[in-house]
């Protein structure tokens, strides 16, 4: 895998542009394949991520091909329902598909998903979706099979706890399935409501989007539909957080400012000022000095999982005492390891973190071991002082686009090779 160099030292200023979200554009991709037909996902980042489902998609018989940021995909003569077991193994999100295979050929075979090692995922709840709506579950080895006697059934389902991935996966199955469906206690992610926009386009027919009740009519055929995929939430939060440990001024533009409320919260406790004007956020970070005392990682609306260990490497540079407790991933603050060797001191038990922040932080070779654990090790990295080496940066290009051009366009000193 790559390895991000980085010389820390000096604030962040300039003005970068948000990419698309990776976790909206993901599902959407999955989406795709209930149409026979083509639809067009306009601002889609061009990410490792997006590339393997790409490569899934093709392998089932999809045709797809690139217009700078905008992704066509052809699913008229779609005819495989088996996903490989490698590309099963190489991200969570090929999930998703098991969703829109099942509404769309009947039946999917495929290997437990992967992605990154952030504790315990199942995908019970995913499963007990499809066999509520009358499609036959089997695990063979490390293999599921899912089938529908002749086709998916309308029915009432509600969730035992909050799930964006089952959320999802619910709705995909939903759309095509004989009568109506009932999904209760669903996630509210903005991931998922953008979904249900994407599939309106299409011709979906979804009620109570944005609530935790949706009704879905089933459809016969879907349209040909264009979208644009909206900002990433969680890249504007890391580039606002970077600027945080800089100290530094920047301009964020096409910031979804509504979806990052928790972020923004957290941001100004630690003295950041910001403002926002038509999608162009332009934040202060000069005047970051106060310790957060506690936050804790919720499900949307709350502060989420995906910015825990970027705030970690934050509360490192201001002087006091904070604790992060991680609600989502069991297996979360494993990052800490890694911030300690730049001089981080940090003492982890269970689910939670306790920051001693202030010291000095010094630029040492570390590893990334997650996706966002390696964006948090690059914010660390661009305020501590000397040279740190990033290896297995590989896992940061699963959902940043360029982060080194963004960071390297706000002054950082930063070289992937």
């Amino acid at each position: 895998m790559s390895e991000m160099i980085l010389e820390g030292g000096r604030p962040l200023l300039g003005c970068v542009r948000i990419q698309g979200s990776k976790n909206a554009a993901l599902p959407m991709m999955a989406a795709a394949v209930l149409h026979e037909g083509e639809v067009a996902l306009h601002n889609c980042p061009r990410i490792a991520d997006v590339f393997s489902m790409e490569r899934i998609l093709r392998s089932l018989g999809a045709e797809t091909c690139w217009e700078d940021h905008t992704l066509r995909i052809c699913c008229r003569n779609l005819h495989g329902f088996e996903i490989d077991r490698e590309d099963a193994a190489s991200m969570r999100s090929s999930v998703m598909l098991m969703g829109s295979l099942l509404g769309r050929q009947g039946c999917v075979r495929i290997a437990y998903p992967g992605g990154c090692t952030i504790g315990e995922r199942p995908i019970d709840l995913h499963l007990k979706v499809f066999q509520a709506m009358s499609a036959r579950v089997e695990e063979q080895g490390d293999l599921l099979e899912a089938r529908t006697p002749d086709c998916l059934w309308g029915t009432r389902i509600c969730f035992p706890i909050s799930s964006v991935g089952a959320t999802e996966n619910g709705i995909l199955a939903a759309v095509k399935a004989r009568g109506t469906t009932l999904l209760e206690n669903c996630a509210l992610e903005p991931e998922i409501t953008h979904l249900c926009h994407f599939l309106q386009a299409m011709g979906a027919e979804i009620g109570g989007i944005g609530t935790r009740r949706l009704r879905i009519r089933g459809v016969r055929i879907l349209r040909d539909a264009q979208f644009w995929v909206p900002p990433d939430r969680i890249v504007a939060g890391t580039y606002l957080y970077a600027a945080a440990a800089t100290r530094g001024k920047v301009e964020l533009l096409d910031v979804p400012v509504d979806e990052i409320a928790s972020i923004l919260r957290v941001y100004e406790k630690m003295g950041g000022q910001w403002e926002c004007n038509g999608g162009k956020l332009k934040a202060d970070a000069s005047g970051v000095r106060r310790m957060v005392e506690y936050t804790r990682t919720q499900c949307y609306p709350g502060f989420p999982t995906d910015m825990q260990s970027v705030l970690m490497a934050v509360l490192l540079t201001i002087p006091g005492k904070g604790r992060i407790r991680e609600e989502i991933f069991e297996d979360r603050l494993k990052t800490a390891g890694e911030l300690k060797k730049l001089g981080g001191r940090i003492h982890t038990a269970g689910r939670d973190a306790w920051i001693i922040g202030g010291g000095p932080l010094t630029g040492a070779r570390v590893e990334a071991r997650d996706l966002r654990g390696g964006a948090a090790l690059a914010v660390a990295a661009l305020a501590a002082s000397g040279t740190t080496v990033i290896g297995s940066a590989g896992f940061v290009e699963r959902g940043y686009e360029a982060i080194d051009a963004d960071l390297a366009g706000l002054g950082a000193r930063i070289e992937m090779r």
